[in-house]
């Protein structure tokens, strides 16, 4: 029986064109997808994918459930016996909360780094990909790329920027390989930089909110830049129990602003009055015969003040 043979991969542009040499698919009788025991099939140590939104994983499991795994999961085959997930993560936990038993495959021989591009590339195609599983995954995949770490690859992309705006006039190394890897994702690393790379900054509570896709980022850069840890959690709260708009965040910064610096003028003046108490106290002025009059002058504009 053979079956007709599908794309694992609908969505990537290019994954092959990440990779040393075309990936080769392990048949089974003329078959290159089969169904096996789930519990044969265990997590790698590196995954790109670190949030599902709880919501939508309950939509896929109901699915499951209801027609099972409907796009086979992509695995390898282990020297250990069994198979490593690759690319399917959400329909692998989905297949494990329906209690399925069996589930539909691509099995391919991959080594760690063939197998760790195709996670990173199948993450970044998802449709329901936030600002910051994307902006981490092209760091990882840039890393896994050119054999920098993270906080190189950071520094080459902001020399570049700075090349770009005539700010440095240095050769910079590894400009090719960055451009290749941002042409096979269709994006411009101009924009990564400027706009995504700067996300990594935000608060952690900002951050958390973003990844989780409660937040558009623009509004997360928003919230971000108070500097104020009480007042950026406010916001942020109200930001997100709300839904308010770009604008209307903007504006209650405005405010909130305004009222911190008005609090702020207030502590000011109150810590002036308590240190003046304290120099009248030492000085003992009533006791200057020249000066208690108009000491007492003063004393009876405060109380008229309480007044």
């Amino acid at each position: 029986m053979t079956t007709k043979r599908r794309h694992s991969f609908p969505k990537m542009k290019g994954i092959e064109a990440f990779l040393s040499s075309p990936i080769e698919e392990t048949h089974n009788d003329g078959n290159s997808e089969q169904t096996i025991l789930i519990e044969k099939i265990q997590l790698p140590n590196k995954q790109p994918r670190r949030y599902f939104a709880p919501e939508k994983m309950t939509q896929l499991i109901e699915s499951v459930k209801e027609h099972g795994i409907l796009e086979p999961i992509l695995v390898r085959p282990l020297e250990t016996g069994g198979y490593e997930l690759v690319a399917g993560e959400r329909r692998y936990r989905a297949a494990l909360e329906a209690r399925l038993e069996h589930v539909p495959v691509s099995i391919r021989e991959l080594d760690d780094k063939e197998a760790l591009q195709i996670a990173l590339i199948e993450n970044l195609h998802r449709e329901d990909l936030n600002p910051i599983e994307e902006t981490e995954g092209i760091l990882q995949l840039l890393e896994l790329q050119l054999g920098q770490d993270r906080s190189d690859i950071v520094a080459l992309l902001y020399r570049m920027q700075a090349n770009a705006k005539g700010k440095a006039s240095y050769n910079v190394i590894g400009h090719d390989g960055v451009e290749q890897v941002f042409r096979q994702l269709s994006m411009s690393w101009e924009s990564f930089t400027a706009n995504r790379l700067p996300l990594l900054n935000l608060p952690n509570e900002v951050l958390t909110s973003l990844r989780e896709g409660k937040l558009a980022y623009t509004k997360a850069q928003a919230i971000g830049r108070v500097k104020n840890d009480s007042i950026r959690t406010k916001l942020l709260s109200a930001a997100v129990k709300d839904d308010l708009s770009l604008t209307q965040i903007r504006e209650r910064i405005k405010s909130l602003t305004i009222e911190q610096q008005q609090s702020s003028n207030d502590q000011i003046l109150l810590r002036r009055f308590e240190n003046v108490s304290r120099r009248i106290k030492k000085a003992k002025v009533w006791e200057d015969p020249a000066k208690k009059t108009a000491f007492e002058e003063l004393m009876k504009k405060l109380e008229a003040l309480l007044v």
